[in-house]
């Protein structure tokens, strides 16, 4: 566990946490590689010369922005494919490539495939054995469900913000979460890459855990992490 801040005792967690949800992009599923790999062919096909990583990297970035100004203008919930599409779109009008709304369409839609860290099923099976597994995603209804195939974990409940109507990290969509699920928000273990995420998880009443795979502070706040691990391994090594 990293030292950084006051972690919550492993076991008063064991003993309090019930239900255990996880984002779902960059956290259970690895995105930023399986869209890397998605992207590649298509711009090496387009003769674009730039780096694919970065071009995801952008991508990734603009759809954050987008979505973040369409939680605070406080109108009617705009759709994660759509956002991602205008993402997409404008990331390639930047670079300069040509492109077909059938071509932007295919490259978000490959969100839908992407498939798990190596460690997360064989850790999130061992969760199981003691807690609910939870997904609260951004993404749409029909692509988490159409994500279930690829990824292949049996989640006990997969929640869109869509019923919340608004994007992480508006509180909405974690209160709303919970309701769902029937259980207080200080029993839940909110789990995510995403430091945004775990600081609207944590303003919201969970419990959470940091899963650092890029071994970065997690940053001046007061709703620090409960748990700042590796890995999902190192979660399920704490409190399984």
């Amino acid at each position: 566990m990293t030292e950084q801040g006051d972690m919550t005792d492993p076991e008063h967690l064991r003993a309090t946490v019930k239900v255990c949800m996880f984002d779902q992009y960059g956290t259970v599923v690895d995105m930023q590689s399986g869209l890397v790999e998605a992207a590649t062919p298509f711009l090496n096909r387009k003769g674009w010369a730039g780096n694919p990583n970065s071009f995801v990297t952008w991508w990734r970035r603009t759809h954050f922005e987008n979505s973040m100004i369409d939680a605070l203008l406080g109108r009617e919930h705009t759709p994660y494919r759509e956002i991602g599409e205008r993402a997409v779109s404008f990331v390639m009008d930047r670079a300069g490539i040509q492109h077909t709304p059938e071509e932007v369409h295919d490259l978000v839609a490959a969100i839908e495939r992407l498939k798990p860290f190596p460690e997360v099923p064989a850790a999130l099976d061992r969760l199981r054995r003691r807690y609910k597994l939870v997904v609260l995603s951004n993404g749409d209804p029909d692509m988490l469900e159409a994500a279930r195939h690829y990824h292949g974990i049996g989640f006990n409940r997969i929640i869109s913000v869509a019923v919340a109507g608004a994007f992480k990290p508006h509180h909405a969509t974690y209160q709303t979460a919970a309701g769902l699920v029937g259980v207080p928000r200080d029993q839940i273990l909110f789990v995510a890459n995403h430091a945004f995420d775990c600081i609207g998880a944590k303003a919201s009443g969970m419990r959470t855990a940091f899963i650092d795979r890029r071994r970065r502070p997690f940053g001046a706040t007061p709703h620090q992490p409960d748990l700042i691990v590796p890995s999902m391994t190192e979660l399920a090594d704490i409190i399984a």
